[in-house]
């Protein structure tokens, strides 16, 4: 009897080892399959850490060799008080996005569950409209949220300065709002499967050169990318909290205001008539 309970097992175990190795010949397959994929969404963040910090930054410092950031951080009040604004639109960025490319995907799956949403009596156009507003809402929480970890977190004390609480509402609220349509635009974009490596290959890259780590004024030393820089939507959230809240160099506040604008009618403008497009087809 006993050992029969032991071939039992062994059998068990050995379906289960085989059956574990097939799956796992499948997931193989199917990578080999989409190697280039792959490969750019397991490259993209070590590329863009060594851009950013073994590149970017020293060539910021005229090539002198100094850290600029950490030389902003001495004078500005530490480290924290220069990556408040830039965690930030990080934050406002990454919440818009989530709180729309990614229940997209799943809303134009196979189920279509998008069905159900546009059966409401509102026309197609402010259906989209409300994912965007809700995100904008998500987005404002996760930007007020970065405050408190900022204050009890860093080892040195984060010094904030709002010279205009009007200037500072406005600019969370279109950030916020250009994070949404940037999502809407990205979930009506892209195939279902494919929303993970749009995260890899576009959100993160445009976090890396959104100007979170360093003020826009900087890149001075590197032309190209200074103006290269300026068709990313979250250079103008950053630059735009950074005037509002550190004495830090940054653009004029104008040109802030008229990009973040422009990027909200644009994507907001795209991303509907995509949405309009999947559900209709």
């Amino acid at each position: 009897m006993t050992e029969a309970v032991a071939n039992s097992n062994d059998t068990r175990m050995t379906v289960y080892t085989r059956a574990f190795a097939g799956l796992m010949l499948r997931d193989f397959r199917v990578l080999s399959r989409e190697l280039a994929p792959f490969l750019v969404r397991v490259a993209m963040n070590p590329l863009l850490f060594l851009f950013v910090f073994t590149y970017v930054m020293p060539h910021m410092s005229g090539g002198a060799g100094a850290n600029p950031t950490a030389q902003m951080a001495s004078a500005g009040g530490g480290f924290g008080t220069v990556l408040l604004p830039g965690l930030m639109a990080v934050a406002i960025m990454f919440s818009g996005i989530a709180a729309v490319a990614l229940p997209l995907a799943q809303e134009f799956g196979i189920t279509r569950e998008i069905d159900d949403r546009v059966m409401c009596p509102l026309p197609i156009a402010a259906v989209a409209a409300e994912k965007v507003v809700f995100s904008a809402i998500q987005s404002v929480i996760a930007a007020a949220l970065v405050f408190p970890l900022a204050y009890y977190i860093p080892s040195t004390p984060v010094k904030v300065h709002v010279g205009s609480w009007l200037f500072l509402i406005v600019v969370i609220v279109l950030a916020s709002l250009v994070a949404g349509a940037l999502g809407l635009t990205i979930g009506t974009s892209v195939q279902p499967k494919q929303i993970g490596l749009i995260f890899g290959v576009v959100v993160v890259p445009i976090t890396f050169l959104g100007c979170v780590y360093y003020p826009w004024a900087l890149l001075n030393h590197i032309p190209w990318l200074q103006y290269g820089v300026l068709i990313n939507p979250i250079v103008y959230m950053s630059e735009g909290l950074r005037s509002a809240l550190t004495p830090s160099a940054h653009m004029p506040n104008w040109l802030i205001l008229a990009m973040l604008v422009f990027f909200l009618l644009l994507l907001t403008w795209v991303g509907m008539k995509g949405f309009a497009r999947r559900v209709l087809s």
